[in-house]
């Protein structure tokens, strides 16, 4: 079993526009969400066994956000209940599909999350990052879970999914960053990520962070870089990289989290959740695994909010 650790909240996501657009209010439509949530529903809608981890208002939207994992067949038994509220995210879809995020956080449900004694019998991967690792008192908890978990020798992936509008210490979050490395198997970044943990521009020396991180830890860190592809870069195969996967885009809400679940679920496939597993897998596997997310993270492009395929519409 696959467990994702992390925040489940509410996107408030852009209705199409009115006709007089200049008379009326933004219309914006609740979807589900989440980074953690994303790639739990991802992980389900593909077939993988999945259960979420984290804690869940009991408002309306909280359960509502229950039904969505459920009716993707993920377990909700690690799952914490509160009464606070859920936290909210509004997002803001730019004319090439990219989103960017206000988020409403303050006294909700998911900051409260308590470490739980112990993952169920059988737990084999462990799937942290976003917003979860970043607000207290939750985030300590978060990252607790990760460590542990890597220390019974449980398969653990890191995607940061930075909002740096979240962070208000930059400096002590990318020091926190390199301090989970030791215990991460597969980072997942964007390049965007990459360049704001990295600190440097777009003319920075990336790949140099890049190979200093790998040497911290990880067996592979795989960078997503948009309509260009993806790439990887790991211990035995060195990097690899495959094109995008050329479709039109609605937005790109969930993207990200869907390439997360993807390589989760190939890894899965070829019985290579080990740290060890990974490091030793050859640019023909990779190639696969990478290609494979890009046509996952294609499909949730071309639709409204994070709506992940299933594992029929890979198969076709």
């Amino acid at each position: 079993m696959i467990v994702v650790a992390g925040e489940a909240l509410i996107d408030l996501v852009p209705a199409p526009v009115p006709s007089d657009p200049a008379s009326a209010l933004p219309q914006l439509l609740p979807q589900r969400g989440g980074g953690p949530y994303n790639v739990a529903v991802a992980l389900g809608r593909l077939g993988s066994p999945t259960s979420f981890c984290s804690r869940v208002s009991t408002d309306a939207f909280g359960t509502a956000l229950l039904s969505g994992l459920r009716d993707a067949g993920v377990d909700t038994g690690l799952v914490q209940r509160g009464p606070e509220p859920t936290t909210l995210a509004v997002a803001d879809v730019g004319s090439d599909g990219s989103a960017g995020y206000g988020f409403y956080t303050e006294g909700t449900a998911d900051r409260l999350f308590a470490l739980p004694p112990a993952l169920p019998d059988g737990a084999t991967a462990l799937s942290v990052g976003t917003c979860s690792l970043v607000l207290e008192p939750g985030a300590s908890a978060y990252e607790a879970l990760l460590r542990r978990e890597s220390g019974n020798g449980v398969f653990t992936t890191l995607d940061p999914n930075i909002r740096a509008g979240l962070i208000a210490d930059a400096d002590a979050y990318r020091e926190r960053f390199l301090s989970w490395l030791p215990h991460v198997a597969l980072l997942k970044l964007s390049v965007e990520d990459a360049r704001w943990l990295a600190d440097i521009g777009s003319d920075g020396d990336l790949e140099a962070h890049l190979a200093a991180w790998l040497e911290r830890g990880p067996a592979a860190i795989v960078l997503t870089r948009g309509g260009d592809g993806l790439s990887v870069w790991s211990r035995g195969a060195g990097r690899v990289s495959v094109p995008g996967t050329s479709v039109t885009v609605v937005d790109t809400i969930g993207a990200g989290d869907t390439v997360n679940a993807a390589l989760l679920h190939r890894l899965r496939e070829i019985d290579a959740l080990s740290h060890a597993a990974v490091a030793g897998l050859g640019a023909e596997v990779w190639r696969d695994v990478l290609g494979f997310a890009a046509r996952a993270a294609a499909l949730t492009c071309s639709r409204s909010g994070a709506e992940p395929p299933y594992a029929w519409e890979l198969s076709a």
